[in-house]
């Protein structure tokens, strides 16, 4: 395994280990952080006693910021009281629609305001907001409203056209709601949203309007997100209001964590002081909606969107809107950072850059350092059966250790588990398994598969990982990529890292590839920055400088842009096999 160049840190860091911060922050008098236990689903889950119990309480907690923006995309600027009095009309509709407690309503769009009304409209009235990846075809948005069992449609005009085709054989679905048409649409199923609601930059205009009263409990079902299916058809993780509550309290507990760390007392936060987030990570997924919507609604945070994540856009958006926290996945880190026009904006709001959904190379936090002297990056791991974040590394953690995911939070527990079912010990691979109270409560009507993923509350993620001393976790590979040639395993994070180490990489996947008499050989592809040339044979003699010679990959291919990845990030590392088909 490639090691990273230990950064500069504070004197004396750090001031605490990790389990006398996590001890301070349950035990401290009217903490935020304190733990109780519960027997949630049969198990016994450590979970955050003062978190607000659902999302309305959620929802309520902002009402202080209602004169604020809260949503920005293009020319649309949306308030916290306009987007509420939103909500309160939209939930108004879907009752009268007919929708109950438990129904599905699949929201399928990109990143628009429109979106988080649907969502909060949804959940607010008892239903089950189901998202669907507005990348599929019309032939997997079908199976995701069948799937679901949507009542329910709310779609964009581009969705509409994509999925008006299969809409007959959605038996369930008995209304669909599209923004942004520019035409009359003749379907008696199809109500233009804006004939409820109007367009965004008019909600302002709207009478307020509170959701039809409901009772909702902890435990009760709030979504269905899509697993990222890049293997199989995707299925339908259930999410209740105290995992995606539970999600967002862990990140704050790593933050407070770093200022103990440090040796420094938790700020005392300023209401008076609205912060900004550039969100270039899809709604659809559990990073972009639980880890930044969701949370944004409680803090008062205005939320930049980008339609689709463009990095020259992207810098023009932190200098206007004086963005404070930016990321989702590390190439959008990277492109920012080694962006040519990098010096021709003001970028010096930005406080935080933080990342999860793909393993970054070491060398990213270095590179963002010398970027920006102040910054606290961090990274995370998490996944659609984690509600986004379970573990975090932030600020000093993450330069002294760039190579892990971070720890968990005091409600978390991991574990590394051998071939036999054994917990193994420190630093030994294995799978890594978690458990916790954002572990989602099973698979929508998978019995099978929920029960060969779920066990006494763990969840078995499929990782190959380690866990040091100090509980820092370190994700080694998917276990089904693993590639094993002539007998020796080969850990493709290991081979891209060695690339990333590389100062003309900014992309870099590997796979396997069939061998006749090896089983299978690394091969890897690779987008380089804009402005630097490397051949293959010097990259490859670099790598082998870095790691074993059975590692190196056999053949590098130079691709002319950014590596294909899911909605959520990830590398669709399938899609690359054609590249070496020949």
């Amino acid at each position: 395994m490639t090691t990273a160049k230990a950064a500069a840190l504070p004197a004396g860091f750090p001031a605490m280990s990790i389990a006398q911060a996590h001890q301070l922050l349950v035990s401290a008098p009217a903490s935020p952080f304190e733990v109780e236990e519960k027997v949630i689903r049969g198990a016994k889950i450590k979970t955050w006693k003062n978190a607000p119990p659902t999302l309305k309480e959620v929802h309520e907690v902002n009402r202080p910021f209602g004169p604020r923006t809260y949503i920005v995309l293009d020319e649309d600027r949306v308030t916290f009281d306009a987007h509420r009095a939103a909500v309160g009309h939209f939930a108004k509709r879907l009752v009268e629609d007919g929708v109950k407690k438990g129904d599905r309503v699949a929201i399928i769009m990109r990143n628009l305001p429109e979106f988080s009304v649907a969502f909060w409209a949804t959940v607010l009235i008892g239903a089950i907001a189901t998202p669907l990846n507005a990348w599929w075809t019309g032939a997997e948005l079908e199976y995701g409203l069948v799937d679901s069992g949507a009542k329910i449609a709310v779609m964009d005009a581009e969705r509409w056209e994509r999925v008006r085709e299969h809409v007959d054989n959605c038996e369930d679905l008995k209304r669909i709601y599209v923004s942004r048409s520019a035409d009359d649409i003749a379907d008696p199923r199809v109500k233009r949203l804006e004939e409820c609601l109007g367009a965004p930059n008019a909600w302002a205009k709207l009478k307020p309007m509170e959701p039809p009263a409901v009772g909702i409990s902890p435990d009760d079902d709030a979504t269905i997100f899509y697993t990222s299916g890049t293997t199989g058809k995707p299925k339908g993780a259930i999410i209740t209001h105290r995992n995606i509550i539970s999600n967002f309290f862990n990140a704050m507990c790593a933050q407070a964590r770093s200022f103990l760390r440090r040796g420094e007392a938790l700020p005392v936060p300023d209401p008076t002081v609205q912060k900004a987030a550039l969100l270039s990570v899809p709604f659809f997924h559990a990073t972009g909606c639980f880890a930044v919507m969701v949370p944004a609604m409680m803090a008062g945070t205005k939320l930049v969107l980008q339609r689709r994540w463009n990095a020259d856009q992207a810098l023009e958006l932190i200098q206007r809107e004086k963005i404070n926290t930016a990321g989702g996945v590390p190439t959008i880190a990277w492109q920012i950072i080694e962006h040519p026009r990098f010096n021709e904006f003001d970028l010096s709001s930005l406080e935080t850059i933080s990342y999860g959904g793909a393993p970054s190379a070491p060398e990213l936090v270095r590179r963002m350092k010398e970027r920006f002297p102040g910054l606290k990056p961090g990274q995370g791991w998490g996944m659609t059966e984690t509600s986004a974040t379970a573990t975090s590394n932030f600020a000093e953690d993450y330069e002294r250790k760039p190579s892990s995911c971070g720890v968990c939070s005091p409600t978390g527990e991991a574990k590394i588990v051998g071939a036999n079912g054994e917990t193994l010990p420190s630093n030994e691979v294995g799978e890594l398994w978690y458990r916790g109270p954002i572990v989602v409560r099973g698979y929508w009507q998978k019995p099978g598969p929920t029960a060969e993923t779920f066990v006494d509350g763990w969840v078995k993620t499929g990782d190959l990982a380690r866990i040091d001393e100090e509980g820092f976790i370190y994700i080694v590979d998917r276990a089904k990529d693993m590639l094993i040639r002539g007998g020796e395993n080969i850990y493709c994070v290991e081979v891209e890292n060695a690339l990333y180490e590389h100062h003309a990489v900014m992309d870099a996947a590997v796979i396997g590839v069939p061998h006749r008499t090896l089983g299978e050989e690394p091969v890897a592809a690779v987008y380089l920055k804009p402005g630097h040339n490397v051949s293959e044979e010097e990259l490859r003699h670099f790598v082998s400088q870095r790691i074993a010679a059975f590692k190196v990959p056999v053949k590098i291919a130079f691709l002319p842009e950014t590596l294909p990845r899911n909605a959520n990030g990830k590398i669709v590392k399938k899609d690359l096999k054609a590249v070496f088909a020949a």
